[in-house]
């Protein structure tokens, strides 16, 4: 397989990591411990991807002679996601004071608005992957499979909102397949590009943007997640398998 397919493919995954977690949230009682799992897990992944692979890879592209590029472009990786999140509610209002209909309302809101930002933020992360496995397909591999399980908490969390709003689970169903699917357009954008390959300055920009959304996520996502689960074993345990996991993935 090509860089370029599987690139396509990588960006695909992403979108089925988010379908598991709506399919979590439908199916599954114990969601809680699922969760709390699931966050564990990502941050193991994440952490373990930053610092095993993506810091050297993106130095050794630039080198010590361009770190101000890497600087640069790792913070706006990071801004991109922070700007995107404030677009997306928090779901911390218990829904005191508001009739059925006024939560109903607000919940349809909170759809919304959450839709479009995650389908922006998907777009990007699309694009961002999809090069990464043109610059290093392995790496491409270990980045969806740290962004993948983050993508399963955040599944349920969309199937839970939607489900709640609408009451009709045709409709999650459709509203979850857009959002998941807005990974895979961003790999087709850089598909239809025609980008079949980068110089080493590129990839480390395209990837020091990637090493950004990913200290966004797993710093101001993941880590107050998992300060406040209650399940604290299992997240633990999903962290230390994370770690494993990235572990053997460096000695592999």
């Amino acid at each position: 397989m090509d860089s370029a397919k599987l690139g396509l493919l990588t960006t695909l995954l992403l979108g089925v990591f988010i379908i598991i977690g709506a399919l979590v949230a439908f199916l599954i009682k114990r969601k809680e411990r699922v969760v709390d799992f699931s966050l564990g897990l990502a941050f193991g992944v994440i952490v373990m991807l930053i610092l095993t692979h993506m810091l050297p890879e993106t130095i050794e592209l630039l080198g010590l002679k361009y770190i101000f590029i890497f600087l640069i472009f790792t913070i706006l990786g990071y801004m991109i996601l922070r700007l995107l999140d404030n677009f997306i509610p928090d779901h911390d209002d218990d829904g005191k004071g508001m009739d059925k209909e006024e939560l109903k309302e607000n919940l349809i809101h909170i759809g919304v608005i959450t839709s479009i930002a995650l389908v922006l933020h998907n777009v990007i992360e699309g694009m961002a992957v999809y090069s990464t496995v043109l610059s290093d397909a392995s790496l491409g591999l270990a980045v969806t499979l740290g962004i993948g399980f983050h993508n399963i908490p955040l599944g349920m969390v969309i199937a839970g909102t939607f489900y709640q709003s609408n009451e009709n689970i045709y409709k999650s169903i459709l509203s979850i397949l857009f959002v998941s699917l807005s990974t895979f357009a961003g790999g087709l954008i850089m598909f239809f590009l025609g980008l079949s390959s980068i110089s080493p300055i590129i990839s480390g920009i395209l990837l020091s943007v990637t090493l950004g959304m990913l200290i966004f996520i797993s710093m101001t996502e993941l880590l107050p997640r998992i300060k406040n689960t209650k399940n604290k074993k299992v997240t633990y345990l999903g962290i230390t398998i994370g770690v494993i996991i990235q572990l053997i993935a460096l000695f592999i």
